[in-house]
């Protein structure tokens, strides 16, 4: 059985999981940010686990293209109280960020996941998780938010994400880290084309060959609306769909912005592949 140590949680990910997207930021991309409103974060939390997430990702600075960075105080100041909240919830709480010092105050405050767009490259990342029980999401990006849309480049870019990952991955291993806490993520949007990313998720099963979970987060990105034409608030069905593609190509959990129409659909996707229950 196929176990993420997360925390104080063993997630079981023989089944896929969805991951709930909570921006507590003014500047989400999919126009859902919730600023320092606590109490609508945390309605949109009891909302999101009611409709069928298993994980809460909490993110107090956008990444957005073109996005800029935001300071170290104001991210703890977005991100913290709800955490604190939410310690004591029967589900893992995500945090999504690249700096040391959220990650260190997030995982003392209660969070299980730490879901690092940077890979953990910034100086001190390694170090603020390595002697924790959360688990971590490794994830690929070329440049930076603010500019990494400009011109993405790859002579590979299946080979070339993979290598990165892995090269990451033993950074946190040499540290101490064990392998049931890590996944990966290709990060589509991150410094890739359209066809960087259709790229990859064609090759989602030599990211599986690798032996690390994955997770995938497509949810109303701009790929989806180059493929469809649509703008980013009629975006679900691509969306969902998406995210089957992912969960049929090996992908154990999904990050999404809408729950309960991802819940529905791999609840059918489970029933064709399981059997109902």
């Amino acid at each position: 059985m196929a176990v993420l140590k997360c925390g104080r949680f063993d997630l079981d990910l023989e089944r896929p999981r969805i991951m709930a997207i909570i921006n507590t930021t003014p500047d989400s991309f999919s126009g859902d940010g919730l600023g320092h409103d606590l109490d609508a974060a945390l309605r949109r939390c009891e909302s999101a686990v009611a409709a069928g997430a298993h994980i809460l990702d909490i993110g107090g600075e956008s990444t957005r293209p073109g996005s800029e960075s935001v300071s170290e105080q104001e991210e703890l100041d977005r991100v913290i109280p709800l955490v604190e909240r939410l310690a004591d919830w029967p589900v893992p709480v995500s945090i999504d960020t690249v700096k040391p010092a959220v990650m260190r105050a997030s995982l003392a405050a209660g969070a299980s996941l730490i879901n690092d767009i940077n890979g953990f490259r910034a100086p001190g990342a390694v170090e603020a998780v390595r002697d924790s029980d959360a688990a971590l999401c490794v994830m690929h990006m070329q440049g930076e938010p603010r500019s990494m849309q400009a011109a993405p480049r790859y002579d590979d870019v299946v080979g070339e994400v993979i290598d990165f990952l892995l090269h990451q991955v033993h950074a946190l291993e040499v540290q101490g880290v064990a392998r049931a806490r890590i996944l990966l993520d290709p990060g589509f949007g991150f410094g890739k084309t359209l066809e960087h990313n259709l790229a990859l998720m064609r090759a989602l099963d030599r990211f599986l060959e690798t032996g690390y979970p994955l997770l995938i987060g497509v949810s109303r990105k701009s790929m989806l609306g180059a493929i469809t034409g649509r703008g980013v608030d009629e975006r679900t069905t691509a969306s969902v769909a998406a995210a089957l593609v992912a969960i049929e190509r090996g992908a154990r959990i999904v990050r999404v912005h809408d729950v309960a129409a991802t819940r529905d659909a791999v609840a059918v996707w489970e029933a064709v592949r399981f059997g109902a229950s």
